[in-house]
């Protein structure tokens, strides 16, 4: 391990061993359990301000993904599918049954997965991938970020100015995510080849997860940070409109809202899971009595100024 300790979990958090991988989990809070999953080159410790503001009312788990964090180095390639996979086992030794799911970027994408062959009881995606088509454009898109994460692997002496400037103009722009900011930066390096793998790993005919996203039938808040040039809202959210029962918010930021807009964030996701409890328990009560089927539930962020969400939407199929 290096640099890359300090953007994870707390030190002295746990660890499981799933699948041959060592993982470092932090366990915050008692209630509903909320999994958190991070985007590729970050961190557990992404989640921190959330678990900051919401851990008196659910129980938060942070992990760390194989060579991120206080985990032990990899023992595979990163991928979203791979992934998920590795949850489900986590998930198992910790006995976590019907989690709310955070999931950002690959987090996303394999929370998703996840959902769709275990129960959860809601998904809330942050810019995940595996949304968009996969032409021609999206290959050459992805062949230019491997590219320059391989040159960071080999050890280009322009990466590390090339690599801060990525993250302080493009992916964490906002001054809340300036401290996380400041140690993916000095980690970047150190996880190149992650970063490289995962970045290759996007670019294959299974990254593309549409058709198993409209198939899920579990209530999802998607929080998109709405400046992300990475994984672009316009190109993913015809396949968000199609989604049976989702929500979509918008934040200012460039990659990650929980970070970046962490009290509007925390305000809307519990209103999110507020209502994911309300509808739990109204749906035995209308099993027992009725059969009818339970309100669909959507967060309700209410407009302000400054850097306050820009809309939040109702979306569902007809």
């Amino acid at each position: 391990m290096g640099k890359r300790e300090c953007t994870g979990v707390p030190a002295g958090s746990s660890t499981v061993e799933v699948s041959g991988e060592s993982v470092a989990v932090c366990r915050s809070g008692r209630g509903v359990p909320v999994v958190c999953l991070h985007a590729i080159g970050h961190g557990g410790g992404d989640f921190q301000p959330l678990a900051d503001r919401v851990s008196t009312r659910y129980e938060v788990i942070r992990i760390d993904w194989p060579g991120h964090g206080r985990s032990g180095d990899a023992k595979d390639p990163p991928s979203a599918r791979a992934y998920a996979d590795l949850l489900a086992g986590i998930l198992d030794r910790l006995r976590v049954e019907r989690p709310i799911i955070i999931g950002c970027s690959i987090g996303g994408a394999a929370a998703l997965l996840h959902a769709q062959d275990h129960p959860v009881r809601g998904l809330v995606l942050c810019d995940p991938g595996g949304l968009l088509e996969i032409n021609g454009l999206a290959r050459a898109f992805i062949r230019t970020f491997a590219a320059f994460f391989r040159a960071g692997e080999r050890g280009a002496w322009w990466f590390g100015a090339a690599y801060a400037l990525y993250y302080r103009f493009l992916v964490l722009p906002t001054r809340a995510a300036a401290p996380q900011r400041g140690r993916i930066i000095a980690a970047g390096r150190e996880l190149a080849p992650l970063l490289r793998a995962a970045w290759e790993s996007f670019g294959e005919p299974e990254a593309d997860i549409r058709e198993r996203a409209l198939a899920l039938d579990v209530p999802v808040w998607f929080a998109w940070a709405r400046s992300d040039r990475v994984i672009p809202l316009g190109l993913c959210k015809p396949c968000i409109d199609k989604m049976h029962d989702a929500t979509l918010t918008t934040f200012a930021g460039g990659h990650a809202a929980f970070l970046e807009q962490p009290d509007l964030f925390a305000r809307g996701f519990l209103d999110f899971a507020g209502r994911l409890d309300r509808r739990a328990a109204d749906a035995g009560g209308l099993r027992r009595s009725s059969g009818q089927e339970p309100e669909r539930v959507g967060p309700k962020v209410a407009p302000e100024s400054g850097d306050a969400p820009q809309h939040a939407e109702r979306l569902h199929s007809s």
